[in-house]
C-alpha cells in the first residue's frame, strides 16, 4: 500500500507560482484536523514583492478598455466553472460543507465573476456625469481606479467571499494583493491556478497564504497600497487596520459578515474608484 503525497502549494505573485521567501510551510488541515496539504507561509518580504508586482501591473490593467477587462473576468469565470466539481468536492472534504451547500458556493463564486464582468463597461455611465456649473464651462467627472487594493479575508471565509473581494477591484481597474483565509486557504490557492490559466495578466492578482497576524501589518501599512478591503469582521484587527490606514492615507472598505445584510456591488465599486473632474471652456 503506497502512502499519499500531500500537495505542496505555492504563493501566486506576479503571475507566477513562488515559494515563500522564508521557505516556511504550514500544514493545511481539514475540518477534522487531518493534514491534507502543505501551504506556504508568506513573509513580510512576500507582501512587499506582491505589492510591487501589483503596482507594476496596475497602469497596464487600468489602461485596458472596460470591455476588455469584462472579457477577462468572464474568461476567469469560465475557467473556474471548468473546475467547479473539484472546488465543490474540496469544500466538502476540507471545510466540512454538505454537498448541496458546496455546489451552491462554487456557483455563487462563478456568478460573482460574471456579475462584476458586466459592471466594467457601465461604471463610467453610472458613476460619472456632467456637473452643473454657473459659468461658461463644461464640467464632467469620470471614475478612475484607486490603484493597488489589499484584501484581508477571515480565517474560514468561503470561495464567494474571496472572489467578491477580488472581482470588485478588478472590475474597477485596480490590482489586488489578497491574504487568504488562514484556516482554509486551499480554495484561494487553487483559485490562483485558475487565474494562471485564464487571461488575467501577471501581477493583477496576487494571493498570499500564511499567518494573518504576520501579514496584516506589512500590507495595511504599505505606502504603495491605496485601499484595504477588510472582510474579517474582527474588531481588534479592524482597529489595527484603521490605524495603519490613517498613517498611510488609504481608505478602508468593510465587507458585511452577516449574509442577511446585502453586499451592494455598486457601493463596493464606488468605494474602489476615484472621481476625476475636468473643466473645459465653452462658447466664445
Amino acid at each position: 500500500m503506497r502512502l499519499s503525497v500531500p500537495k505542496t502549494y505555492k504563493l501566486y505573485i506576479g503571475g507566477a507560482f513562488a515559494r515563500s521567501e522564508s521557505g516556511r510551510h504550514d500544514p493545511a488541515l481539514d475540518h477534522g484536523g487531518a493534514r491534507v496539504a502543505n501551504v506556504p507561509r508568506a513573509s513580510r518580504k512576500d507582501v512587499r514583492d506582491a505589492v510591487k508586482a501589483a503596482r507594476g501591473a496596475q497602469a497596464g490593467w487600468a489602461a485596458r478598455t472596460a470591455y476588455n477587462r469584462g472579457q477577462i473576468l468572464y474568461r476567469a469565470a469560465e475557467a473556474l466553472e471548468s473546475r467547479a466539481a473539484e472546488f465543490a468536492e474540496q469544500a466538502v472534504e476540507v471545510c466540512g460543507r454538505d454537498r448541496a451547500r458546496a455546489r451552491a458556493e462554487v456557483g455563487e463564486a462563478i456568478d460573482l465573476l460574471v456579475h462584476y464582468a458586466g459592471w466594467t463597461d457601465k461604471l463610467h455611465a453610472v458613476l460619472g456625469g456632467v456637473n452643473p456649473v454657473a459659468a461658461p464651462f463644461l464640467s464632467f467627472s469620470t471614475p478612475e481606479p484607486t490603484g493597488v487594493v489589499g484584501a484581508v479575508l477571515g480565517a474560514e471565509d468561503d470561495l464567494p467571499r474571496l472572489v467578491g473581494a477580488i472581482a470588485a477591484p478588478l472590475a474597477a481597474g485596480d490590482t489586488v494583493v489578497a491574504i487568504l483565509p488562514e484556516r482554509f486557504p486551499l480554495a484561494g490557492l487553487d483559485l490562483g491556478e485558475v487565474l494562471g490559466v485564464s487571461d488575467v495578466p501577471g501581477g493583477v492578482v496576487n494571493l498570499l497564504s500564511g499567518r494573518l497576524d504576520e501579514l496584516v501589518t506589512p500590507l495595511a501599512g504599505h505606502r504603495d497600497v491605496n485601499a484595504i478591503i477588510d472582510a474579517t469582521g474582527d474588531r481588534e484587527l479592524a482597529r489595527t487596520i484603521d490605524t495603519l490606514a490613517a498613517e498611510t492615507v488609504k481608505r478602508v472598505v468593510r465587507v458585511p459578515r452577516d449574509r442577511a445584510e446585502p453586499d451592494d456591488s455598486l457601493r463596493r465599486l464606488r468605494e474602489l474608484t476615484e472621481l476625476r473632474t475636468a473643466w473645459h471652456p465653452v462658447g466664445a
